[in-house]
């Protein structure tokens, strides 16, 4: 018995999908087009992976993240998460969830989905090891959701104090196409301006002609008024 999956499927609220699927853009040629919802709020999500992570298998796992429900296939990542953070001794039970999570990706399918699950697993794993695997993904993602867990894994890099692959990786998607790639790097850089803003500074001087307008507009968010005045006219 998937104790995870039936508790997801016990805790679904018609009443909350139709303005879950506004929210995650599932209409016809939206990012989330054809995704289905059970009507579960995240903090509802999250107390069922609390009550029962534990008991849950990779291969239960694997059956959540098949799900056609959005709320199931977080609900599988949230308890990975779980899985991966409380092996913090045991490295190779972390490289299994590691190894699970790059073998699954094609379920992390959605931008909530990215952001909660692959700087708690990937950022964390890669701190003490080279950051390879996230370049790779930002070149060659077989999807923009994957572009997407390059850059934002390294959120858990800057928490560390480790700027360069953010910085490295904003490059290669400097000129993506997709909105939510110019979200997404924005908001990292936003981030690393937080820990040494002059750097940022000196980054977006020479880019800031040329880069996404909602990109550079995440990026500077935290600069003075004026200063954000000023950058966004370059883009006039």
């Amino acid at each position: 018995m998937n104790t995870l999956l039936n508790k997801m499927i016990a805790q679904a609220d018609a009443s909350q999908v139709e303005g879950l699927m506004r929210f995650f853009k599932t209409g016809p040629g939206q990012y989330g087009e054809g995704d289905r919802f059970l009507g579960i709020k995240v903090p509802v999500t999250r107390a069922v992976v609390k009550e029962c992570w534990r008991e849950t298998s990779f291969g239960e796992l694997e059956d959540c993240l098949a799900s056609e429900y959005h709320e199931v296939r977080l609900a599988a990542l949230l308890a990975l998460v779980q899985r991966f953070h409380h092996a913090r001794r045991d490295p190779e039970e972390q490289r299994r969830c590691v190894d699970f999570y790059l073998a699954h990706l094609e379920a992390v399918n959605n931008w909530d989905l990215v952001d909660l699950s692959c700087y708690e697993i990937l950022g964390t794993w890669l701190l003490d090891k080279d950051a390879d695997i996230l370049y790779d993904l930002a070149r060659h993602g077989r999807t923009f959701w994957e572009q997407r867990i390059g850059i934002v894994s390294t959120m858990q890099f800057l928490r560390h104090g480790r700027l360069d692959d953010t910085y490295a990786i904003a490059d290669i998607l400097l000129h993506h196409p997709h909105d939510l790639i110019h979200k997404a790097v924005g908001w990292l850089l936003r981030e690393a301006g937080k820990r040494d803003e002059a750097r940022l500074r000196a980054w977006l001087q020479p880019r800031c002609h040329t880069m996404p307008r909602t990109m550079l507009r995440y990026a500077i968010e935290k600069f003075p008024p004026a200063d954000r005045q000023a950058y966004l006219k370059t883009k006039s």
